[in-house]
């Protein structure tokens, strides 16, 4: 099983979320989280004032899959968030060592 970190703009949850779908992948996790890559951050014009935001809204993706679905995943994610520009954001994988379904204690891939 593989644990899959996806960081996003914000504006590109909605296809990603359908590509995962249409993928097979069941559940996810969003968290909105702030950074900056190779962007630096931007200038903005406030009441006058030139200000610097470094760190720029984005999500974070989590995923849990099966080695199977993992190419599948990745594709789904990739198409749906990239724009072609700066800031499109990155996919981490690591191994995922065992999961549990609270509810009925199923474990690993039966667990996802």
């Amino acid at each position: 099983m593989k644990w899959l970190t996806a960081i996003i703009k914000p504006f590109t949850l909605d296809d990603v979320r359908q590509a995962l779908s249409e993928a097979g992948i069941a559940g996810m996790t969003v968290t909105e989280v702030k950074g900056f890559g190779r962007q630096h951050g931007h200038t903005e014009l406030y009441r006058g004032a030139e200000y610097v935001v470094d760190f720029l809204p984005k999500l974070k993706i989590e995923v849990a899959v099966a080695d199977e679905q993992l190419e599948q995943a990745i594709e789904a994610i990739s198409g749906a968030a990239r724009t072609g520009k700066i800031g499109d954001g990155k996919i981490f994988v690591s191994e995922l060592e065992q999961a549990i379904r609270i509810r009925t204690m199923e474990v690993d891939t039966d667990a996802l």
